[in-house]
């Protein structure tokens, strides 16, 4: 999609479910971990209200990596109060960007829910916002979730996965997680033994993917009973990147080996933000809209199905790459 050149570079992330963050917390992970490289030591904006009271793991992590990767990169927070039953109000945020003249162009958000928790009918009316995005020359990135492909008992005899939306929209880019073959060594990587992925039930498979995942379910990979998963809906994740064992700091606390495709979002947002910047620079335009880019080969590289409900039970598009703008 052929978009604006933006004045200048920004990126946010999104804070829900009464998560906040600590300046403090920042300021003691940049004096710990920031030592060989520039960055900023502050939030530059918060749209809406900081809350009092402890701070939040996922809204700590978020702020250190976005902040960190996205080395001197002007930073926005949006804090977005109350719920929609009783879950993240997305619509009620994807309005608030609507209404915004000056924004940010990249968007990063942690968080999400099963997609038979929320109507067809909700989330089809956030997915008009999130082409709103993409016209305006967004890029919005969503982490793919922490519990593989998700698993519900329909009956005594049958189980089916369960996608997590917006990870499987077909209108925002979504980042799944690797970790380390050996973790105390680097190594290469493989997928993630927590990385969402898999199949939405609501939404079909875009045009761009269907190629690629018909090979990747046509190979010799070990892969579950065709009846937990709807194979011709939108496959995702669209991308990965290294997820597992991360230090943190909250409440003045560093707490070490904390994993979540939360942290990989902010390692691929970084990546956008530089091609982007590139681009600028060589006066090129800007794709905001990022998953028609992928190269086949990033669908289909890892699948591990081990059996029903498994707590590592995997399936999902995932491979460690990068967007070629």
């Amino acid at each position: 999609m052929t978009l604006f050149h933006p004045q200048s570079i920004l990126l946010s992330f999104f804070q829900f479910l009464e998560q906040f963050f600590h300046p403090a917390d920042l300021s003691e992970f940049m004096s710990l971990f920031g030592g060989g490289f520039e960055h900023r030591y502050e939030v530059d904006h918060v749209v809406g209200q900081q809350g009092g009271g402890r701070a939040g793991l996922e809204a700590s992590l978020d702020v250190e990596y976005i902040m960190s990767m996205g080395a001197n990169i002007s930073t926005w927070v949006f804090s977005n109060p109350g719920r929609h039953e009783s879950q993240e109000p997305f619509l009620q945020w994807m309005l608030l960007l609507s209404n915004m003249s000056s924004i940010p162009w990249v968007h990063t958000i942690s968080y999400g829910d099963d997609e038979d928790s929320l109507s067809a009918a909700f989330m089809q009316r956030i997915n008009v916002e999130f082409m709103k995005a993409a016209a305006r020359g967004l890029t919005i990135l969503f982490a793919s979730g922490d519990d593989g492909a998700g698993c519900r008992q329909v009956s005594k005899e049958r189980n089916v996965f369960r996608p997590s939306f917006p990870a499987s929209s077909p209108y925002v880019t979504t980042v799944g997680g690797t970790s380390f073959k050996n973790p105390f060594q680097v190594t290469y990587e493989v997928t993630d033994y927590i990385s969402g992925g898999g199949f939405s039930n609501v939404f079909p498979m875009p045009d761009y993917q269907v190629s690629a995942v018909l090979e990747y379910l046509k190979s010799s990979v070990k892969m579950p009973p065709e009846s937990y998963y709807n194979r011709s809906g939108r496959a995702y994740p669209d991308v990965a990147a290294l997820s597992d064992n991360y230090w943190v700091v909250t409440n003045r606390v560093p707490i070490p080996w904390v994993s979540g495709t939360s942290v990989s979002i902010c390692a691929h947002h970084r990546l956008t933000i530089v091609l982007g910047d590139t681009r600028i620079s060589s006066s090129a335009v800007i794709e905001s809209f990022q998953e028609p880019k992928c190269p086949a080969e990033v669908y289909g590289r890892h699948l591990e199905y081990k059996g029903p409900c498994s707590e590592h039970l995997i399936l999902g598009m995932v491979a460690a790459t990068f967007i070629p703008f």
